[in-house]
């Protein structure tokens, strides 16, 4: 059986750092850059509208530059930036996983290849949620006094 090294905990641990540390680096040169995502992991909010959407691919390529970049930060292993979009210029601010982050490139070099994939959302539906819950005993009998 082969393992698929790039996709070890360890190894995703390993770039998930990585990646974090040059950006940080990056961030306290006051250096801009771009990124190349995976846009399945990537979320807008507010959401782009459909005719925006179409326009990309499976990954997509994002400069850090001016506003997008000023506004441009990491948290618990996520990064968020600001952007407009298409024509008008549409506003969203756009949170990538770190592991989405296929690329980082200062100018035209390449300084960040990973090969590591992010964990899938997993979608949670209420009836699950609601079964989650009712599975604390604790949570059955603040249900039933409500009921009363």
């Amino acid at each position: 059986m082969t393992i698929n090294l790039f996709q070890t905990p360890e190894y995703k641990t390993l770039m998930q750092e990585h990646i974090e540390k040059t950006i940080t680096y990056l961030f306290s040169k006051d250096q801009e850059f771009a990124i190349v995502c995976d846009i399945r992991h990537i979320t807008f909010s507010p959401e782009l509208p459909a005719s925006i959407m179409e326009t990309f691919k499976e990954t997509v390529l994002f400069m850090l530059s001016g506003y997008t970049f000023e506004t441009a930060k990491m948290e618990e292993g996520y990064f968020y930036f600001e952007a407009g979009f298409g024509e008008d210029n549409f506003g969203s601010t756009v949170t990538v996983p770190l592991l989405a982050i296929k690329q980082v490139f200062l100018g035209d070099h390449p300084i960040v290849l990973n090969l590591a994939h992010p964990e899938e959302k997993k979608e949670t539906s209420t009836k699950n949620s609601m079964e989650a819950l009712m599975n604390n005993p604790e949570n059955k009998k603040l249900l039933k006094k409500k009921k009363l």
